[in-house]
């Protein structure tokens, strides 16, 4: 049985993200009160501007629920928006262009789940080998081109269009959390990815498919990271290789950052959100306090960094109890 205080740290770990959040807001505010900071329109930007990494980590918080990593997230979204934009260049078909878009990002996910499920690689390993194979196909096709897409129905739903001062990039995001909030939280689906990344083999033996459940979470983390391929077209109104450049780390601290655990058998869907509005929070401020390109990645790094470590402090936490 918990103590009170093992208790209490327990759930300190679960509201940290929240706790962090506020903290940074109110300093924000504070130290760039002349620089807009907490302005509505700064806040809505916010939002826009970390939709593509939120709807990302929905994918995301399955697989590091499930003890897994997928490392592919941004060249996968960088491919599918070179699918959608040759696509409509081609058709000029927005149906058309999100079946491929999407059925790309999909197969990606079943490549990933079989490499891991079947052939037993470590799923880092085998996503870093995907995630560099998938960048390169995405670099080849137009040989590093971009693709503009002139389909203004597409844009404007999928990127530049806005229901009142809400862009439709936070309304997908609210969209895409409503399900994986459900999805995670309130079926089979969720509590077998959790029970997978608790300990595997006690779900083989209570009868789960972990094969094929793994197999299912890939495939739906490649699903999210295509739909953000398709909003980071939208939003670009063009398809380019550079897309998602380095955003399966800003996924990861995300997921991590709201409650996580890099072994597995822990996740929030909401605390995954509040972790990448955390980033975008950060990202925002440094842009507006005039710190360079080569400072901000740093403090990005620095933010990963704190990501994994809080993780691993709840690791041995549980592990003395």
């Amino acid at each position: 049985m918990q103590s009170k205080g093992a208790k209490r740290s327990i759930q300190l770990s679960q509201y940290m993200v929240y706790i962090v959040l506020a903290v940074v807001f109110v300093l924000f505010t504070i130290v760039l009160n002349n620089k807009g900071f907490a302005t509505p329109q700064n806040l809505l930007n916010i939002l826009r501007q970390t939709a593509m990494i939120s709807v990302m980590a929905v994918g995301g918080t399955f697989v590091i629920g499930a003890g897994q990593i997928d490392l592919t997230v941004g060249s996968n979204a960088a491919m599918s928006a070179m699918i959608a934009a040759m696509t409509l260049q081609a058709t000029n078909s927005i149906f058309l262009a999100l079946v491929l878009a999407l059925g790309f990002g999909v197969l990606v996910g079943v490549v990933n789940g079989l490499l891991v499920t079947r052939l037993g690689l470590p799923s880092f390993l085998a996503t870093l080998g995907m995630m560099q194979a998938v960048r390169g196909l995405a670099m080849w096709v137009t040989d590093t081109a971009a693709v503009p897409i002139s389909n203004k129905t597409f844009n404007t739903v999928f990127g530049t269009g806005y229901v009142g001062p809400v862009s439709v990039l936070i309304i997908w995001t609210v969209i895409f959390y409503i399900f994986g909030y459900i999805l995670f939280n309130k079926t089979r689906f969720g509590k077998y990815a959790l029970a997978i990344g608790g300990n595997e083999t006690s779900a083989i033996y209570s009868g789960i498919k972990t094969k094929m459940i793994k197999l299912y979470i890939f495939m739906f983390s490649g699903a999210m990271s295509a739909f953000a391929g398709i909003m980071y077209a939208g939003r670009m109104q063009s398809g380019r290789y550079s897309f998602g450049d380095g955003d399966e780390m800003s996924v990861i601290a995300a997921v991590v950052l709201g409650g996580a655990s890099m072994a597995g058998g822990t996740g929030s869907m909401i605390g995954a959100l509040v972790g990448s509005i955390l980033m975008g929070v950060i990202s925002n401020a440094l842009v507006l306090g005039g710190l360079s390109s080569a400072q901000q990645q740093i403090v990005n790094g620095l933010i990963i960094i704190a990501a994994v470590a809080l993780s691993n402090l709840g690791q041995r936490k549980n592990r003395s109890k």
